[in-house]
């Protein structure tokens, strides 16, 4: 993988969250991927089970993010060989338009298979005070 390769997916993994698109989702993961929300979950196991949970957050799909009430930006830190840290943020509204009511920096540890998809993912987040 390279910077670019993985700024890509990144920006798909963007477009696929902001759109609720199943086969957005499933594009971006292996068969056998395994993606923890926390370093200490847990993994949710295989494509199906990581579209399932994004598609249904908290097994209720009134939990997704409404349009306009999200902005993140993900990019790549480094890169070595099939794994990459991406560093970001992500702002959350009540309204769109409205003012920020969560804002997160975010550092992503993840590992692709030969096709470029992700086969591992964590997420380290911090929540800023505002």
């Amino acid at each position: 993988m390279t910077r670019d390769d993985v700024q890509r997916w990144l920006d798909r993994y963007v477009a696929a969250w902001m759109a609720y698109d199943q086969a957005a989702i499933g594009d971006l993961f292996s068969a056998n991927a395994a993606y923890r929300y926390h370093p200490w979950d847990e993994p949710l196991t295989g494509r199906e089970a990581i579209v399932r949970d994004w598609l249904n957050p908290g097994g209720d799909p009134a939990g997704r993010d409404r349009p306009g009430t999200v902005e993140a930006r993900y990019e790549c830190y480094a890169v070595d060989g099939d794994r990459a840290v991406a560093i970001g943020d992500t702002t959350y509204r009540d309204a769109p338009g409205g003012p920020i009511v969560r804002r997160y920096a975010n550092a992503w540890l993840i590992e692709f298979d030969a096709d470029g998809r992700c086969r591992s993912f964590i997420e380290y987040f911090m929540k800023q005070k505002l």
